[in-house]
């Protein structure tokens, strides 16, 4: 039976708006039958030459250690909300991330249509275009597939002609299979969409009918030659995530120095290699990226992808040359922005700490700041590689009672709090609001350095030595809650020490001042404070509430161009405040320059790194450079007869 639309406007318009019937060839003849399944096993057969090995590739690579898959709950909440909401896509890149997603959707869509297309050719469909199901479904894939057809048109104009610099690689230009790619899905949703006006059995239908299959045919083979294997393996890298954000895993014994070779590469870090979508999203957000380093974390991924497709798994030979750079390594902030921007769940920080790991176990870099680093950290317990006695001194100064088991928390100082003068002024003010609240506290008598900036460096033998330290004094001590101004410091007690054992509840200045807020005098002036969110305080630890709240209270909080999860990195992070910075500007510049653009008389801080990143920075700004205080100054200023060592800290 013959469907034909009717030709005038009218009944075109409603035949679009569901009425017309998808047209589909009368029948199909033996040699056609035959032809159809040698087209689909050689498009499968290619499919697979080319998947096959990388599945391969991604199986023979070492075993996760310490990777677990319970609990699932979270793992299925994420899948649901990342994969199948394309929540991360959308919300980071709101227009072209409701294209990918509509196009994504359409392919969900499609996955029906396509059976029962492949089925109809053999003579076996399953839905009827007439019928009362097949009529809805058919006209619901084709909502997808205009929305599909415009998100992919929308798609190619951005990424040929508008071309945003972080789309292409470094020294290459935009991949023409992209653009193929990009054709074919079009091609497959005009075919199908063309199909709802023409006859039914007709030759025209039966033109349609072949293209879209020939379409359909030749994109599969493509998908796993392309970054378009993503399709593929990121809903599975999602899936399989480490569980937290940027975790760094455990090493797996004494032969276990990290990323050195091919065969160090664990089966998370190939599939997370082989999952690039190669968006740039990552390099938008990158600190070293953006200040003219040679970091690029995208190729950083892509470059491990290059060493597996030409070495593969099992080789010996070193991960940090051909396809990636020691150089670059090693200036990464690990500020976690291109892991939080990853639409396809890449852990960039882990692979970079493993490669970093690789680099100075092995004895591969040679670095004197590195190296000062590490002597101050093995021989004084602390980074800034001064006596012990020295923070003795500030604690018999400032009368800092001694935590002996009594005191609700234990006040954590932090190579920043207990060495260096500006941190020191902070811990003062944070002391100054816990005695007003009559909050019981102590400080360790001999706490070594949290071992922050050795475990992101790669050093695991020092970061060992200090956490099982600390660790062995906190429980001879019966230390149950800590609290430290320090949001490295926080994390690593928090998530790092997990490996040498179970480390006391901890939590940030921020959050303990959150919450005794409506205990503390509002005194709120007419300063503007722009407030600067902390990697470690912010990306890792999801707060971001509680400081302002502080802040708030004071006067009148402004925010810069880069806020809360986009907030811009201070340049300090993953050691390099002791390392310097050596190539382009300086990451602290960048960022002081947003803030002071804002107009704001007072920097707010959250974190002693920042505060000395910025207070450098901010000494190349001028007389008229605003203040920098920690959001503990900014409470203590609102006591009563409060001493005013905190309004002396302008820079």
């Amino acid at each position: 039976m013959m469907h034909l639309l009717p030709a005038s406007p009218m009944s075109l318009l409603s035949g679009v708006s569901g009425l017309g019937i998808l047209a589909e060839p009368s029948h199909f003849s033996l040699p056609e039958k035959l032809l159809l399944i040698l087209f689909v096993f050689a498009s499968a057969a290619l499919f697979w030459k080319r998947f096959g090995v990388v599945v391969d590739k991604i199986w023979h690579s070492r075993r996760d250690p310490g990777f677990h898959l319970f609990p699932i709950g979270k793992r299925i909440w994420d899948f649901f909300w990342e994969v199948l909401c394309q929540a991360k896509v959308i919300r980071e890149r709101p227009l072209p991330g409701i294209a990918h997603a509509f196009v994504f959707w359409s392919f969900l869509a499609f996955a029906l249509v396509t059976l029962n297309h492949l089925a109809v050719g053999l003579g076996i469909g399953f839905l009827d275009p007439a019928g009362i199901f097949g009529r809805f479904y058919f006209w619901f894939a084709a909502a997808f597939a205009i929305a599909c057809a415009i998100s992919i048109s929308g798609l190619f104009i951005r990424r040929f002609i508008l071309q945003p610099v972080w789309l292409s690689r470094a020294g290459h230009n935009i991949s023409w299979e992209s653009g193929v790619i990009a054709g074919l899905i079009f091609a497959l949703m005009a075919t199908y969409l063309a199909s709802f006006f023409v006859a039914d059995g007709s030759i025209a239908a039966r033109a349609l009918w072949w293209t879209h299959t020939l379409s359909l045919l030749v994109f599969l083979p493509l998908v796993p030659h392309t970054k378009h294997l993503h399709l593929i393996l990121s809903p599975l890298t999602i899936f399989l995530s480490r569980g937290s954000f940027s975790a760094i895993p455990t090493l797996s014994g004494d032969e276990d120095f990290g990323l050195v070779t091919g065969k160090d590469l664990t089966q998370l870090v190939s599939l997370q290699a082989y999952s690039c979508v190669e968006c740039g999203r990552c390099t938008e957000h990158c600190p070293a990226a953006n200040t003219g380093k040679s970091l690029n974390p995208k190729e950083i991924i892509l470059g491990v992808r290059g060493y597996l497709n030409e070495y593969g798994p099992t080789a010996e030979e070193l991960l940090l040359g051909k396809y990636n750079s020691q150089e670059s390594a090693f200036q990464c902030t690990t500020c976690g922005a291109c892991e939080f921007q990853c639409p396809v769940g890449i852990e960039h920080v882990p692979i970079i700490v493993g490669l970093r790991r690789g680099a100075v176990n092995t004895g591969e870099w040679e670095d004197s700041h590195g190296t000062k680093l590490f002597l101050a950290m093995e021989r004084n317990s602390n980074a800034l590689g001064m006596s012990s006695v020295e923070r003795d001194k500030f604690v018999a100064k400032q009368e800092l009672p001694i935590f002996d088991g009594t005191q609700e928390y234990c006040l954590w100082l932090g190579c920043m709090g207990g060495y260096d003068p500006k941190g020191r002024e902070i811990i003062n003010s944070f002391v100054q609001v816990m005695r007003y609240l009559g909050t019981s506290y102590g400080v360790m008598r001999k706490e070594k350095c949290t071992g922050d900036p050795a475990r992101r460096l790669g050093n695991d033998l020092v970061f060992q030595q200090l956490a099982e330290s600390n660790l062995e004094a906190m429980q001879q001590q019966k230390v149950k809650k800590i609290i430290s101004i320090c949001p490295h410091c926080v994390r690593t007690i928090q998530e790092d020490w997990k490996e040498f054992g179970i480390s006391p509840e901890i939590e940030h200045h921020s959050e303990f001042l959150a919450r005794h807020q409506a205990q503390l005098p509002h005194n709120k002036s007419e300063e503007k404070i722009v407030y600067h969110d902390p990697c470690y305080l912010g990306r890792y630890r999801n707060v971001y509430d509680e400081p302002r709240s502080i802040i708030a209270s004071a006067g009148t909080l402004i925010e810069p161009e880069r806020t809360r999860e986009r907030s811009f990195c201070c340049g300090a992070g993953g050691g390099l405040v002791f390392l310097g910075e050596e190539q382009g500007q300086r990451v602290s510049s960048v960022r002081v320059q947003e803030l002071v653009s804002t107009g704001a008389t007072t920097i707010g801080a959250a974190c002693p790194f920042c505060n000395t990143m910025f207070r450098d920075a901010l000494a190349t700004t001028g007389e008229s450079a605003p203040r920098l205080l920690d959001i503990a100054q900014i409470a203590a200023m609102q006591l009563p007869e409060a001493p005013h060592q905190a309004s002396n800290s302008q820079v």
